[in-house]
C-alpha cells in the first residue's frame, strides 16, 4: 500500500497561496521517478504530476486545486485527491509501457481503457484535459468503470447513454456534502440539451474504446460500434440579450460586476479570458485588446469599438501593465464560478426571466455582429472560433439572407392581426417624451 506523503508548502489551502505565483509548477517527489507539482497563476492553482522517461519528463493535469473552493475530489482536487490521482496516472503509464494483457493481475476494464486513453490524450496535446477527465470521472466510471471490455455489451452501453439523457443535472455541492440534483425538466429544449450532452459523453468513450481496441486490448469494437448517438440534438437555441436588455442588466450590476459584464458584451470574450486580461494586453492605439491563451490554448487579437476602447481606457488609465483589467474591488482576480452568483442576482434586479449564465453575453456579441450582415469568418476570428462551423450553427440564422428578405417583401399585409388596444412599453414613453 503507498505511503502517505505530507508537504508543508502544498497540503494545505493556505501554505500554497504563501507561494509566489509562477509559470512552473512547484514540484515536490513522491516515489520513485514520480512527482507531485502545483501551478499557481491568475486564476488559482493547477496540481500536476510528472514522471521521468528516458531523457525527458512526461507531465499531465490533474485538475484544478481547491484554493478557491472546496474540493470535491472530481471537479476540484485537494492536496490528498492530487496524491491519489498522480499514483493513478503513473500506473496507467507503467501499464501503457508494458503493453501486454498477460502483465495485468485481473482483467482489462472500461476503467483501465479510460487511464490509458487520457494519458494518450495529454502526451498528444488534447484540448480541454480537465473536461475530459471530469466527464470520464463523473458520468462513466460509476457505471462501467470496473467493467471488463470483454464482458461490455451494446445492450449494457446503451442503456448507460439514455441513462444519461434522463439523469438530473448536477448541482455545485459542497464536499462532504450529499451530491444535489436538479428537478428533471420536461421541456424540450431541456430534453434536447441532455441529449446533446449524453451524445458528448458517449464520444469521450468511445474514443478510450476504440484506443484499447487499437491496441489490442480487445478482440472486438462490435459492442460499442453498434450504440449511435441521439439524432438531431446538437442545434442549440442561442440566447442572447436584446439591446433594451443589456442596458438594464448593465444598469443592474453591482460596480465590480458591471466592469465585467461591460467588458463581455463590447468584446465577446469568456470569462476566463477577460480574468486573465492585463493592462499590457490593451492597446488603444491599435483598439484591440490580446488574449494570450484562449480556449485549447491559442491567443488571438479582439478588435475593440469605439465604444470598447472608451471603457478599457476607463479602466486602464494610470494603471501598471502588469495588473488585471478586471478584478475584484480588493484586487482579487476573479476566479473559477465567482461570476455565477453575480449574474443570478443582476439578472433579477434587470426583470430578466429567467435568469441566463455569464456565456449569453458571448453569444450576445456575436448575435448583434451576425444581424448586422457581418461575414461569418470575421464573427470566428472575433470570437477566436477554430473555422466557421460553430459559428455558422450558433449565429448564421440571424444574418440578413435572400430568403428571408424576399418572403418580407413579397407577402402581402393581409390585415388579419387583432387589435387588442396593447401598446408596447417603450413606444408609450416615446409618444410621452414626444408630446411632452
Amino acid at each position: 500500500m503507498s505511503r502517505t506523503l505530507r508537504e508543508a508548502t502544498l497540503d494545505t489551502r493556505a501554505a500554497r497561496l504563501r507561494l509566489a505565483p509562477s509559470r512552473k509548477p512547484y514540484w515536490r517527489s513522491i516515489e520513485g521517478g514520480l512527482q507531485l507539482g502545483y501551478r499557481r497563476g491568475d486564476r488559482g492553482g493547477v496540481w500536476r504530476a510528472r514522471r521521468y522517461v528516458g531523457t525527458r519528463y512526461l507531465e499531465t493535469t490533474l485538475g484544478v486545486a481547491d484554493d478557491e473552493t472546496d474540493a470535491d475530489g472530481v471537479k476540484v482536487l485537494g492536496f490528498r485527491h492530487a496524491l491519489a490521482a498522480a499514483r493513478t496516472w503513473w500506473q496507467a503509464e507503467e501499464r501503457r509501457d508494458l503493453g501486454a494483457l498477460e502483465q495485468r493481475a485481473g482483467p482489462y476494464t472500461v476503467g483501465d481503457a479510460l487511464d490509458e486513453y487520457l494519458a494518450n490524450y495529454v502526451a498528444k496535446g488534447g484540448k480541454s484535459e480537465n473536461a475530459t477527465r471530469t466527464a470520464a470521472n463523473v458520468h462513466v466510471r460509476p457505471t462501467l468503470g470496473k467493467v471488463a471490455l470483454d464482458k461490455l455489451t451494446t445492450r449494457k452501453m446503451r442503456d448507460w447513454h439514455h441513462g444519461l439523457a434522463g439523469a438530473a443535472r448536477r448541482l455545485r455541492t459542497k464536499a462532504g456534502k450529499e451530491q444535489q440534483l436538479a428537478e428533471i425538466d420536461d421541456d424540450p429544449e431541456a430534453v434536447r440539451a441532455r441529449r446533446a450532452t449524453a451524445n458528448r459523453i458517449l464520444t469521450i468513450l468511445k474514443a478510450a474504446l476504440n484506443h484499447a481496441f487499437a491496441e489490442r486490448h480487445a478482440q472486438s469494437d462490435a459492442a460499442w460500434r453498434a450504440v449511435k448517438p441521439f439524432r438531431e440534438v446538437d442545434a442549440p437555441v442561442v440566447r442572447f440579450f436584446t439591446e433594451d436588455e443589456c442596458r438594464r442588466l448593465v444598469n443592474a450590476a453591482e460596480p465590480e460586476f458591471r466592469r465585467l459584464v461591460q467588458g463581455a458584451l463590447l468584446t465577446g470574450m469568456r470569462y476566463g479570458e477577460l480574468g486573465r486580461l492585463k493592462v499590457s494586453d490593451v492597446n488603444l492605439d491599435a483598439g484591440t485588446a490580446s488574449v494570450r491563451r484562449g480556449k485549447g490554448g491559442k491567443g488571438r487579437h479582439v478588435v475593440l469599438t469605439d465604444e470598447a476602447r472608451g471603457l478599457f481606457r476607463d479602466l486602464t488609465a494610470g494603471r501598471p501593465g502588469s495588473s488585471l483589467v478586471f478584478a475584484h474591488e480588493d484586487g482579487r482576480p476573479w476566479g473559477m464560478s465567482h461570476q455565477i452568483r453575480p449574474m443570478v442576482e443582476s439578472c433579477r434586479r434587470a426583470s430578466i426571466v429567467p435568469a441566463a449564465g455569464f456565456h449569453v453575453l458571448r453569444h450576445t456579441h456575436g448575435s448583434a455582429l451576425a444581424m448586422k450582415g457581418v461575414p461569418m469568418q470575421v464573427i470566428a476570428t472575433q470570437l477566436g472560433h477554430a473555422d466557421t462551423r460553430m459559428t455558422e450553427r450558433h449565429y448564421a440564422h440571424l444574418a440578413p439572407n435572400y430568403v428571408a428578405d424576399t418572403i418580407r417583401a413579397s407577402f402581402p399585409n393581409l390585415g388579419i392581426r387583432d387589435a387588442n388596444g396593447i401598446s408596447n412599453l417603450s413606444t408609450m414613453r416615446s409618444k410621452s417624451s414626444a408630446a411632452a
